[in-house]
């Protein structure tokens, strides 16, 4: 199994076009950016799925050898997406997709619902190109093309902004990938670490999971990183300790962490609880 991580950092990137913080400005500085969080993952390293589709996917794309049509041909490695949420960070990049024959999109009801109604984009989408929708169900797995199967997680109800007139539901998730005997788990939108999660990473080789806040009160008393479907990365850790034979990198990085800072203190505890952070475009081999 191969794993490309596509992007690191949350909604908005880092830096953010319109934000002055230390932080941003340290990124513009040193040219440490950091583009909307997303994967494409493959059993065999031939057929290719998408995790999550940012506003950042052209450049994704473009910056992943795997995923270039062959010479001569308009054919891609490309075979499907799946949306672990409805967020707009997560999904709008399919939009720039609509030059493809067809589009297998994989999510929950909830989030088809969402993508439907609440924010059409699938619906404009299906002027453009034919959209072939996959239900995923909690706990049941679903074979994918190069030997690479997919169960889902539910993690939480959170709805995006633009959905808090729909009724909760199956709103976000998580995914576990399962090839050739090794078995990666991303889930950026961890609310909370309970059995069902531990049930989803349980003999998993890597965890890229979600790392938004460094701390509960990151953006402000006002602002609690729980309040906003995340569990803090500091409250992570001790949990991350007990799990030493998996590796655990931390991805959707809010503007504000100090993780995006290589000479951060912060690194050292998370060094020290056996994980990482991951970056664009890193490669990883199971």
């Amino acid at each position: 199994m191969k794993v490309r991580v596509l992007g690191t950092a949350a909604g908005g990137g880092s830096p953010q076009w319109n934000c002055g913080c230390p932080e941003c400005e340290a990124a513009r500085d040193t040219g440490r950016a950091r583009t909307q969080d997303g994967l494409a993952v493959s059993g065999d390293g031939s057929a290719w799925y998408l995790v999550n589709a940012s506003p950042d996917l052209r450049a994704q794309l473009l910056a992943t050898p795997e995923l270039r049509p062959p010479a001569g041909t308009r054919d891609t490695p490309v075979r499907g997406v799946l949306f672990t949420s409805a967020e707009l960070d997560h999904t709008l990049g399919l939009l720039g997709l609509r030059e493809a024959a067809a589009l297998d999109v994989y999510a929950t009801a909830w989030v088809h619902e969402a993508l439907t109604t609440a924010f059409p984009l699938t619906t404009v989408l299906s002027g453009y190109t034919r959209i072939h929708r996959h239900d995923v169900r909690d706990g049941e797995p679903i074979e994918l093309a190069g030997g690479l199967r997919v169960t889902a997680t539910v993690l939480s109800a959170k709805r995006p902004r633009y959905a808090s007139e729909l009724p909760p539901g199956e709103a976000v998730c998580a995914y576990r990938f399962d090839a050739g005997g090794r078995a990666v788990v991303y889930a950026p939108g961890l609310a909370a670490w309970g059995p069902e999660f531990e049930t989803a990473i349980d003999e998993a080789d890597i965890v890229v999971l979600d790392g938004t806040f460094f701390t509960e009160d990151e953006m402000g008393p006002a602002r609690p990183a729980s309040g906003m479907g995340h569990l803090a990365v500091r409250e992570q850790l001790p949990l991350i300790h007990a799990r030493p034979r998996t590796r655990f990198l931390f991805t959707h990085l809010n503007n504000t962490n100090p993780l995006l800072r290589p000479d951060a203190p912060e690194l050292a505890e998370v060094t020290a609880a056996g994980a990482s952070v991951a970056a664009d475009g890193r490669l990883l081999e199971l």
